[in-house]
């Protein structure tokens, strides 16, 4: 899953029922992550101009996006990923590409299946794709698993908190209701709802320096960006 489009569209408009048709097949297959960019490109209108703006009144995010690093390009190098100590959070998210077989490549090839439009030489477009590619390092911070439909779903209540980005919340809302129709829901749904909170009491993350906060021990990263444990989540799911 990922923040938006990597595209970037002059006069942009939400596309509901091309997003609901996506969430219904997204509910059916978790899996389904093609479904989450259509989503994405359907709802999140405006959202990638609005964190760009963000990004540049923070203290470091001026040069962040002058120099336009392309973190799918960086986080795919084998000696990058390799020089991490252990502790860290790029050593979490080595074992966390070792452990779920993902790759930042993958993630970019599904973020293009479905759409014809091309990457724009824009910087919102870069600034779409850097949201797509920190989302792996996000369940590294977070303590989410990735390959746990609950543990996605509650990242995706948490970056809505930090994004704004309506398809997350059609994503997150609809995952709730889905928990809430199977024994045990309420408690899948509290958690759903953990992550929409603790997303709001976090640092923005999409301000960060990530090639610096890799080679930050997870903890401290976690203590200073303000990411609190998920506690209703690691009851329903300890082994996260």
């Amino acid at each position: 899953m990922a923040e938006g489009s990597t595209t970037f569209n002059v006069a942009p408009h939400r596309d509901w029922r091309g997003a609901f048709s996506a969430l219904r097949k997204l509910l059916a297959d978790s899996d389904d992550t093609t479904q989450v960019f259509r989503i994405m490109r359907a709802l999140n209108v405006g959202t990638v101009k609005t964190g760009y703006a963000r990004l540049l009144r923070t203290a470091q995010g001026g040069r962040i996006a002058y120099q336009q690093r392309e973190l799918a390009v960086i986080l795919s190098a084998p000696a990058v990923i390799a020089q991490f100590g252990e502790g860290s959070v790029g050593a979490s998210y080595r074992a966390f590409l070792t452990s779920t077989g993902y790759t930042a490549e993958g993630l970019v090839e599904v973020s293009r299946t479905g759409s014809n439009v091309q990457e724009a030489e824009h910087p919102y477009a870069w600034y779409a794709r850097r949201m797509r590619d920190i989302h792996d390092i996000w369940h590294i911070l977070t303590g989410y698993r990735a390959n746990d439909p609950l543990g996605e779903a509650c990242l995706v209540a948490f970056s809505y908190a930090q994004t704004k980005g309506l398809g997350w919340a059609v994503i997150a809302i609809g995952a709730g209701f889905k928990a809430l129709r199977v024994p045990g829901g309420k408690a899948a749904a509290a958690a759903i709802w953990e992550g929409y909170r603790l997303g709001r009491r976090a640092a923005w993350l999409p301000g960060e320096d990530y090639e610096t906060l890799l080679a930050e021990p997870l903890d401290e990263a976690r203590r200073r960006l303000g990411i609190s444990t998920p506690a209703a989540y690691l009851a329903i799911n300890t082994a996260a």
